[in-house]
This record gives structure tokens, sequence and C-alpha cells, in this order.
């Protein structure tokens, strides 16, 4: 059960960012600009987060077993004709069909898992599935560069069909058929169509309108195309009977700035790291097995040190780790400006990597314990999919409009100087907005008031919720419980 499930969400979260890797390699073959290069990553990533809490319902609805598989063979599919791309534009196009597996694939993982284990080993098991997930996403780099510079960058998408047969054969024979009794009412297609809408629209203008212009009538048009598409959505959500995203949650005030903490440091990490990959392949010679090999200590921290910073915020609060964790992120990424030196790893790279790595382990399990907590617990599976959502919304946003500020436009990503001084600039951009993430943290997160108990009187229950749509999982405090984090 944790194969199937770690193995699935593990290619469908490890496309988002291997992709990175190949980009100059995918630039040169087919004679492209930066802006095709944002829509490879960009096609992937919009689908997924338009379709993420949809595909949670359909799993919930028609079976969560049916729903993950169906995903698996759809994203298989996808993978393979993003393969066989004859051109740039049939990569994208292949690419937004990728993403949309990716979406069935993403909220069915830890809904099987917490349908099919029972209560006693479900922490255990959701706690393996995290360390396992972020271990198949540290490979992803190292494989991704291992098969561009032995093969192509055609076999990043490839070595997907096996491993996503592999889930359907398994899947079939070992996942039992869940579904959620209570869940009842319409699907709201069509607030996922305005989602689709309102996201479409704007990834286009912003990274369409460097090289077409702001008055241009295609970049007006997709503005304001997006921009009705948003307001078709907060008017369909508040109207719905079974909305998709049930608006009230946002009252939350903790929920909300949570959440607005989590969109501006993920934009600036996404940003800056869909970049970084390029600027060390193009800037200082680096292989791409080489690029994926100097990001590698950021995984580590990450896994080592990420549940620890977990333990710590349930001990003190989250209000200090999610303050500090953003400023040090931004001064890792301000750090990255010595990366286009072209000297030494250790000197110039390794640093900045380390810092940053040690800001995002300071940040994110806190950052998302607190979104998960600060909401009803009624709503605990859709504050878990609003989180993911809004982390991924960032980051669309950050590949589409950052090289476009640091000046970084058509083919200027083929030239070292100039690539160079955009990267500068980009990074000193994503470092000054952690730091603001970080200080709107220290004036709208508090901390959660201590619990007391009476002397000699047994602890309360202290319940903790996976991020689906299913019954809480209930454990004690004195357990251990591992956090489905998420790997930026």
């Amino acid at each position: 059960m944790l194969a199937i499930t770690v193995l699935g969400s593990g290619i469908a979260a490890l496309d988002a960012t291997v992709v990175n890797i190949a980009l100059p390699t995918i630039g040169r073959d087919f004679h492209t600009g930066i802006a095709a290069l944002q829509w490879v990553m960009n096609g992937y990533v919009l689908t997924l987060a338009a379709f993420l809490l949809i595909g949670g319902s359909l799993g919930d609805r028609f079976g969560r077993r049916k729903v993950y598989l169906a995903g698996a063979v759809w994203f298989a599919l996808a993978s393979a004709a993003c393969g066989f791309a004859p051109s740039v534009a049939f990569l994208i196009m292949t690419r937004v069909l990728q993403g949309a597996g990716a979406a069935l694939l993403t909220p069915g993982s830890l809904a099987i898992l917490e349908a099919s284990f029972r209560p006693a080993d479900r922490a255990r098991a959701i706690g393996a599935w995290s360390g396992l997930g972020g271990v198949a996403v540290a490979a992803g780099p190292l494989v991704g560069g291992y098969l561009i510079s032995a093969a192509s960058w055609r076999w990043i998408f490839f070595i997907n069909v096996p491993i996503a047969a592999l889930v359907v054969v398994l899947g079939a024979q070992h996942v039992p058929e869940s579904r959620d009794p209570s869940a009842t009412g319409r699907i709201d297609y069509l607030g996922a169509a305005t989602v689709a809408v309102f996201l479409s629209g704007v990834t286009f203008a912003f990274i369409e309108a460097p090289v077409l212009g702001w008055s241009s009538p295609t970049v007006l048009t997709m503005t304001a195309l997006g921009v009705a598409g948003l307001a078709a959505f907060l008017a369909r959500e508040r109207r719905a009977a079974s909305p998709m995203l049930p608006l009230s949650i946002f009252t939350e005030r903790q929920f909300a700035a949570t959440n607005a903490v989590a969109f501006i440091v993920y934009a600036a990490l996404t940003g800056a790291t869909f970049l970084l990959p390029v600027v060390l392949q193009v800037v200082s010679g680096y292989s791409p097995l080489g690029s994926g090999l100097a990001l590698l200590p950021l995984t580590i921290i990450m896994l080592a040190l990420s549940a620890r910073s977990g333990q710590l915020a349930a001990r003190i609060g989250p209000r200090l780790q999610m303050s500090a964790g953003p400023l040090l992120v931004g001064a890792g990424l301000a750090m990255l400006t010595l990366a286009t030196s072209g000297g030494s790893y250790l000197r110039d790279v390794l640093p900045p990597v380390v810092v940053f790595g040690l800001g995002l382990a300071i940040t994110v399990a806190p950052l998302t314990s607190t979104a998960m907590s600060s909401a009803p617990a009624e709503h605990s599976g859709i504050a878990s999919a609003v989180n993911n959502d809004v982390a991924r919304f960032g980051g669309l946003l950050a590949v589409a409009v950052l090289p476009a500020l640091a000046g970084i436009t058509g083919d200027v990503y083929l030239h070292p100087q100039a690539l160079a001084a955009g990267f500068r600039t980009a990074v000193l951009i994503s470092g000054a907005l952690c730091a603001a993430g970080g200080l709107l943290a220290a004036v709208t997160i508090t901390n959660p008031a201590p619990v007391s108990s009476p002397a000699g009187a047994a602890l309360p229950e202290q319940c903790l919720h996976c991020g689906l749509d299913a019954p809480p999982l209930a454990t004690t405090v004195s357990q251990s419980v591992g956090s489905p984090g998420r790997s930026p």
C-alpha cells in the first residue's frame, strides 16, 4: 500500500520540478525562447492547481482507488506523449494534460492511506509516506540529470511510464476500494472550470506580455478573461449548494494569514529555483547532472530537519519559526548572486543553498501544520488542498512574472552575461519577497493558547487531521505523528 501511494504521488510531485534541469536542453533542441520554457513549466502546474480540489472530490464520490488508478493511466499516457513531442507547442499541450492526470493522483494517495490503514497504524503509515515521498523527490534531479546526460531529456518523461504501470498493476491487486459515504450533492465542475479560466488567462498575460506588450489585443483579452474567471469563481462558490471551496474558511484570520505567507514564500522560492538550474548550466558550465547535484544539499536538509522543526513548532508555537524562517530563506536567495561568478561550488553555490535550505526547514513544517490546525475540523481536507493550491499558484505566477521583471526575455537565457545579470536581479527580488513574508507572519500569526490540565489528570486527546476529505485522525499527544509535508 505504501509503495503504491508513494510511487503515484512521487511521480506527480517530481514532474513539477524535475523539468527545470532539462529546460536549457529543451530550449536548444527546439530553438525557442524563455516564454516557451515558462509554458513548459507552468502548463503542468496550471492544470494541477486548477483541478486539485475537484480531483479529491471525484475520488470521494466515485471511489478513491478507481480515480487514483485512472489518474496513473492518464499520467502515463501524457508522459509518453511528452517524451515523443516533435515541437515545443506539442510538449506544452501534453504537459497541460499531464498536470490534469497529476490532479487525480495527488489527493488520492493520502486518502487511500487514511481509508485503508486501521487507526492504530495510520500515523506511522502517513509518516512513512511523507519520508519516502521526500526521498523520491530528492532523487528526481539526480535521476533527471543522469538521464539527460546519458540519453536524452525525453527520458525524464518516459521513465514515468513503467512506474505508473507498476502502480496500476499493484493497485488493482492490493488497494481496497473506498468512498466517502457523506459525499452528497453535485460535484462543482463549474467551479473547477472557472478556476482553470482564471489561471489560464492570468498566466498567459504575464508570460506573453513582455513579448507582445501589455497593450496587445491578445494580452488584454486574456487578462480580461482571467479577471472574469476569478469573478465567476467567487460568485459560483458563494451560491453553490456544495461549493468546491467554501469561502467561509477564509474568515479564520490565522488560516488566511498562513496561506498569505505560503503564497509569498513559495512564489519567491519557485521563481528562483526555476532559473537556478538554467544559470548553473548556461553561465557556470555545469552539466545537467551537475546542476541536479548542486541542489542536493537543499533536499538533505529538508529531510533531516523538517520533522524536528514541526516538533519544535508544536512545543513553542509557529509564530517565531514562520517569522524567522522566511527571513533566512530570503538571505539565502540573495546570496545566490554569488552563483553567477563561475567560481568554486563550495564557495559560491553551496553556502547560499545551505542557508535557504535551513530557512525552508524552519518554515515549511509549521506553515503547513498551522494551515491545517487553524481551519475548522470539518474542513481539514479542504484546508490541506487550499494550502497546496496557494503554494502552487504562487509558484505559477512567479515563473510567469519574475523572468520579465529581471529582464530575462526572448533568448536572453542563451547568453551567459545577460542571463547572469538578470538572475542577480531575480534572486534579489525573490529574497526581498521572502523577507516580506516573514514580516507578514510576525504581525499576523499567533501562537495557540497553552492547554492546561488539573494536576494528576490525564492529558486530553489532541485531534490531528490528515490532508484529505475524511474523518479526522484521532491520536493522543504522547504518540509521534509524521506530518504529510510537501516538498517545496
